[in-house]
């Protein structure tokens, strides 16, 4: 009986634990919205909340993290690089946070929420890319969000070359992403 206590207060505790960190990494943002510099969620973590992501249609709303290690994405979907360049890559684990990229189409709708404003995206693409052949190329002029996990979704093993690619390009609310729309036109021109 020992035990079996043992382990159900065991498979108890991961689940208590994430929810306290999310928990933790909400008050973070709040710290951050409200100009602090240095919001980490716990005195011993080395990143912070930085972003919001949302996928109206879906229901997702999820906390990005800074920095888009492997122990950053145990707790959310993490930021490569920063803000400043405009194109912006978001990782995440295709088994947790990312499961929905599954469910993007064409069309759907993407916020990102940071300290500096609100950006509106537009799903454009998807793509599975195989990063022993082709890496993801970041292009800093381009405005553009890019969301990647490992592919394929239901793997039974972990990691593997393949990544699945949600690539958004800006969108303004009347009507689709103006860049979207240029290329449509162009390539009606051909």
């Amino acid at each position: 009986m020992v035990t079996a206590a043992f382990f159900l207060l065991h498979s108890m505790w991961i689940p208590a634990k994430a929810e306290l960190a999310q928990w933790l990494l909400e008050r973070s943002w709040d710290e951050v919205l409200a100009g602090a510099n240095d919001a980490r969620p716990w005195p011993w973590a080395d990143t912070q909340a930085v972003a919001v992501l949302e996928a109206p249609r879906h229901g997702v709303r999820q906390l990005v993290l800074a920095g888009d290690s492997g122990r950053n994405l145990a707790f959310g979907p993490a930021l490569h690089g920063d803000f400043r360049s405009r194109d912006v890559v978001i990782s995440g684990h295709r088994d947790t946070h990312f499961v929905f990229l599954g469910d993007l189409r064409l069309g759907d709708h993407l916020r990102l929420e940071t300290p500096a404003g609100i950006r509106e995206y537009e799903v454009a693409f998807t793509e599975i890319i195989d990063i022993e052949r082709h890496a993801l190329v970041l292009e800093p002029g381009i405005e553009r969000l890019s969301l990647v996990t490992c592919y394929p979704f239901e793997a039974l093993t972990p990691g593997g070359p393949l990544r699945y690619v949600v690539t958004a390009l800006p969108y303004d609310g009347r009507g689709e992403a103006p860049l979207l729309q240029a290329q449509r036109d162009a390539t009606k021109n051909l």
